[in-house]
């Protein structure tokens, strides 16, 4: 979810209350009554056995898919919806797959795009799975793949459509992760859940026109985005046969997956391919300049031995070769290979100076979570006085009045969260009010602005409502240990955020029988769900800081 504009955080529903009051109004009368029989447990909870059809196949225009059954949901993995994008296609824009004959399986995920593992010594990294993203499926350039979760298909059922774009700022991350597993979306909310596979980092954003190479490389600074509007086109045409309706599609994504969720909204080939936005923690206000551009392309030029006038022979490398000039470029300052502004594909900045205009009636959902800059952060032992002397040494002569703030409302935060909500209001979370201060403004359809509270208790708590915690969530992923496994507060934070979600899918507003009454922001109330413990509606919370840091904003 990084941003170029955010230094601070990087990396990247539904109809449960009805059920809920359903089943509380039938316990009441059941206690009137003698006890009912309890309800048969599955038999075969670990696998080995199944009712009804196991494989389902569905016709898509290039050829004919084969799914699998797990209990009510049909799932279907690594279906193609682009040609591979290796060799002479590298850096190409993305061309429609192959049609086949017979039926492709499409039981196991496919590869995904060049990327370094998660570092296995990272409590944080090991928290979110993110390690677990190399390996599933593989890794090449046959990357533009997409993984559908649906209770039914082939009966023109019209459901709410839930594409992710995931998180892991523009170089890792894949739609293949267990955190953006979409079974237990789609079966809580009787929705159609998508996630994306599509080329990261070098092999998506090298802007080598502008060191001057041939015509045909004209697009490799934004072929990452291509492809995503390329997966978003074949949803139109083919999500009906899976269940879904191609007239309410919402995109969403975390960190990177929200930057990824901004971009589109800019981007002019994307307008009509969607009908909801939610951008969690990832506002991208701008894109890559022309400048920066250049910057990155000569760097991986230079690790990869090639001058500028030879950049074609990039093509002849091996993507291992590829990823090892990205890696090294990487360490040269500055770097970094996100979409660039080349004014011909991405010709106007995402939401700077106003939001954009094509997609002004495109409700959204924008947030972060309080303490989203933990992710980066390891020093867990930090005391008050080294709290203070890092304010000052990062803000200078406001560190001290922003700590009172901090104390005042927290006081008995530890001083690692109080750093890291320092550090996210500062950046990050300025470029999310920013985002739904300009949507609002257009007047058109509205922007619901969200803070997520809640504490993970995973690895003791020190974390604190870090970065990326509400993706379990809003998956309805009860099971995963940032929202601690299956317990009931866990489970109950899922159901609140995964309610609003399908909710905001099927319709355009999140309001819903989970949470209370969301309204629209505006820039006067600035009214703002804050999911915790006590899931509430507030008018500008936190709002003495918020105008601190609008006053002392950082400089870049």
């Amino acid at each position: 979810m990084t941003d170029v504009d955010s230094a601070a955080v990087s990396r990247r529903g539904i109809l449960a209350a009805p059920a809920a009051l359903a089943l509380a109004s039938a316990a009441s009368a059941v206690q009137a009554q003698a006890p009912a029989p309890a309800a048969p447990a599955p038999t075969h909870v670990l696998g080995g056995g199944a009712s009804g059809t196991i494989f389902h196949t569905v016709e898509t225009r290039y050829g004919r898919v084969q799914g699998i059954a797990n209990g009510t949901i049909k799932q279907f993995k690594g279906i193609p919806y682009g040609a591979p994008t290796g060799g002479a296609q590298r850096f190409m824009p993305p061309r429609p797959p192959q049609p086949w004959s017979g039926v492709l399986e499409c039981i196991g995920y496919r590869p995904i795009s060049p990327q370094t593992p998660a570092d296995l010594r990272s409590d944080y990294a090991m928290m979110i799975m993110w390690d677990r993203h190399v390996g599933c499926g593989g890794m090449g350039e046959d990357v533009l793949s997409l993984n559908i979760w649906t209770p039914s298909v082939n009966d023109n059922a019209k459901r709410p459509v839930l594409v992710s774009f995931h998180g892991g700022g523009w170089e890792t991350g894949s739609g293949n992760g267990p955190g953006y597993d979409g079974a237990q979306l789609a079966r809580f909310g009787d929705a159609v859940v998508v996630t994306v596979n599509h080329r990261l980092s070098s092999f998506g954003y090298l802007d080598l026109a502008s060191v001057g190479a041939p015509p045909e490389f004209a697009f490799a600074g934004v072929t990452g985005v291509m492809d995503m509007v390329a997966s978003l086109e074949w949803v139109r045409d083919n999500i009906a046969a899976f269940g879904g309706d191609p007239g309410k599609v919402m995109i969403f994504g975390q960190s990177g997956g929200g930057a990824k969720t901004s971009a589109l909204m800019g981007t002019p080939a994307a307008a009509g391919l969607f009908h909801r936005a939610a951008v969690q923690s990832g506002s991208m206000l701008r894109f890559a300049s022309r400048e920066q551009g250049e910057h990155n392309a000569r760097a991986l030029l230079a690790a990869a031995g090639i001058p500028a006038a030879r950049a074609a022979d990039l093509q002849k490398l091996s993507w291992q070769e590829l990823l090892a000039a990205q890696v090294q470029a990487a360490a040269t300052p500055g770097v970094s290979f996100t979409p660039v502004l080349d004014g011909k594909y991405l010709t106007h900045n995402p939401f700077d100076p106003v939001a954009p205009s094509a997609t002004a009636n495109v409700p959204m959902i924008i947030s972060t979570t309080l303490e989203d800059a933990a992710l980066r952060l390891t020093n867990f032992d930090l005391d008050e006085g080294a709290l203070q002397a890092l304010l000052t040494q990062r803000f200078g002569a406001s560190a001290t009045d922003a700590l009172a703030l901090y104390r005042a409302r927290y006081p008995k935060k530890s001083p690692f969260l109080v750093q890291a909500q320092a550090f996210t209001d500062a950046t990050a979370r300025r470029n999310a009010t920013l985002q739904a201060e300009r949507k609002a403004a257009l007047g058109a359809a509205p922007a619901y602005l969200y803070l997520w509270a809640w504490p993970t208790p995973a690895f003791n708590g020190k974390f604190g409502a870090v970065h990326g915690i509400d993706v379990s969530a809003s998956f309805h992923n009860y099971r995963d240990g940032t929202v601690d496994v299956g317990t009931q507060p866990g489970r109950l934070m899922c159901d609140r955020l995964a309610s609003a979600w399908v909710a905001f899918a099927r319709t355009g507003d999140p309001n819903c029988e989970a949470i209370p009454h969301w309204a629209p922001y505006n820039a006067t109330e600035r009214p703002t769900m804050v999911f915790d413990t006590e899931t509430t509606a507030e008018n500008d919370p936190r709002g003495e800081i918020r105008r601190f840091w609008d006053a002392h904003a950082p400089a870049g």
